[in-house]
């Protein structure tokens, strides 16, 4: 028989050992195998659609311009204020191009979804290459999801997808590698931004006339008095609320439809541009842009008071350049000074705000002892959509497989804020479709300079296949300097077709013959 003594001692024992694993699982709470990734993606938002200034004086300083006054983006101001921002950070000129891209690493030349995704006709254009990858994104694709998936995140897709078409496999976020989908399908815009109008579905068992670009999946909010954006955000909340419960890293790939037409006003934030004096569709752009910014501080807030701010890394883009309804496709208006707009060969349709930061600053944390991201500063050197997929899976300690080509290099180095000089300073955008804002062309950046191959020659390519910017000199974009600089023309046509051939483009056709048609050194 056991003495009250003995029997205590053991009491004691017992509750010592579970007082440590208590201890000890609070210790694995706290400190996480893997940091969790946030991507923020804004459809059609570019560079200068925002209050936070992304351009830089000849000194490096931020410089505002009007439009930063017209907007309000307080939250991506305080996203930037503790992290990085880059004004040289580019993206394909249309939307599936550069949302294929972050999925994959790869330029769009290398994987051929060259233009947006027509959910269901085929959409190369009347000259367009007939073998571009209209299917886009396929099951047994490599993929960031997917990798992450194989890493122990859980994969949450919250928004739009547009990564194929409505009847093939990437019409389904779930089948490129997330667990969750929320409201991703084939559609590049919703029907409506109201869910008084059902997001676009048919309301009281009338089909609207946009019903093929109806928001999947939120049939629970239909008939309520809330906006596409705060839906989709209340969605992506409560996902990584799960995640988190689940003590699991989670990847949230969080895709905005907004600031995509239609431009049906936010009535959240109406009042703060009737006074503007600008149009209408103006003034519902500038809404979009508003409340996709209260959707960022709402996460950003969720992820704080999840206690997760700390080990989650946030990256902030728009995926081309921008489409704010404030002038001609050409010209410096909707993205002044830039010149140009989504879909055209000029800086204002490729420029789009990035931002990475750590949720919550703390150098002592230790995934951001691994990358390392300076606190409210400017990156000036170039980069690209593309370069995201290598510095995430290098974060994360994942690679692609040796047979997946990768064209992004790693941001680690820029992300501290210093130039990295083992950094190719180019960027090939490749369109060989119509019809667009511009048709049929190629630009290529290699520093300074930039050049734009039109393939058919139109008043829009000054009746010529060549146009030449010195982007140090000529920041906007004003003069042409082909004919002034051949020397340099040639020299960047070189690079031009050096990049296309390497990533095996796909190239327009004559109208006749059906033969591909290649750029023409000068």
């Amino acid at each position: 028989m056991k003495t009250p003594i003995l029997l205590k001692l053991r009491m004691r024992s017992l509750h010592f050992i579970l007082a440590a694993l208590l201890l000890l699982g609070a210790f694995a709470h706290a400190a996480p195998a893997q940091p969790n990734i946030v991507i923020m993606l804004v459809d059609d938002m570019g560079v200068m659609d925002t209050s936070l200034p992304f351009l830089t004086d000849d000194a490096g300083k931020p410089k505002r311009y009007p439009l930063n006054d017209y907007y309000r983006t307080p939250n991506m101001e305080r996203l930037a204020a503790g992290g990085i921002r880059f004004n040289n950070f580019c993206a394909m000129s249309v939307c599936s191009p550069t949302r294929i891209s972050i999925m994959t690493g790869q330029n769009a030349a290398r994987h051929r979804t060259t233009n947006w995704i027509n959910p269901d006709n085929n959409n190369a254009g009347p000259k367009g290459p007939p073998d571009w990858n209209w299917q886009g994104l396929k099951k047994g694709d490599v993929t960031l999801p997917r990798l992450m998936q194989a890493a122990g995140y859980r994969t949450i897709h919250v928004g739009k997808g547009h990564f194929g078409p409505r009847e093939f496999e990437g019409a389904n976020p779930q089948t490129i590698g997330f667990d969750i989908n929320v409201a991703g399908g084939s559609i590049g815009a919703p029907g409506s931004y109201y869910g008084k109008q059902n997001f676009g579905n048919a309301v009281d068992g009338k089909a609207k006339k946009k019903a093929g670009n109806a928001v999947p999946g939120l049939e629970k909010y239909h008939g309520r008095d809330i906006f596409l954006t705060e839906a989709l955000t209340l969605e992506a909340n409560a996902h990584v609320a799960d995640a988190v419960k689940a003590d699991k890293p989670f990847f949230l790939y969080f895709a905005t439809y907004a600031v995509h037409a239609p431009f049906n006003s936010d009535p959240r934030f109406a009042a703060h541009y009737k006074d503007s004096g600008k149009p209408a569709n103006a003034q519902a752009f500038a809404t979009l842009i508003e409340g996709m910014d209260k959707a960022l501080g709402d996460v950003l807030d969720h992820l704080d008071k999840l206690g997760v701010a700390e080990n989650t890394l946030f990256l902030f883009l728009g995926d081309n350049g921008s489409d704010a309804p404030l002038g001609h496709e050409h010209a410096v208006a909707c993205a002044a000074p830039l010149r140009g707009r989504k879909g055209s060969h000029y800086e204002g349709g490729m420029r789009v705000p990035f931002i990475a930061a750590w949720a919550k600053p703390n150098a002592d944390n230790a995934f951001q002892k691994r990358l390392p991201i300076a606190v409210g500063a400017i990156q000036s050197q170039q980069a690209a959509v593309y370069d995201i997929f290598p510095t995430i899976l290098a974060l994360t300690g994942k690679s692609a497989p040796a047979n997946h080509p990768v064209d992004g290099a790693r941001l680690d180095t820029l992300l501290t804020g210093k130039r990295d000089a083992s950094r190719e300073e180019i960027f090939l955008m490749h369109y060989p479709h119509s019809p667009h804002r511009t048709d049929y062309f190629t630009t290529y950046r290699n520093g300074d300079w930039k050049v734009i191959y039109h393939y058919f020659p139109t008043e829009v390519s000054e009746n010529s296949h060549y146009q030449l910017y010195n982007l140090k000199a000529d920041p906007f974009e004003q003069k042409n300097l082909a004919a002034s600089e051949p020397k340099e023309l040639r020299r960047l046509m070189q690079g031009l077709i050096g990049g296309l051939e390497n990533q095996h483009a796909v190239y327009p056709v004559d109208k006749d013959s059906k033969q591909p048609l290649k750029p023409k050194l000068p």
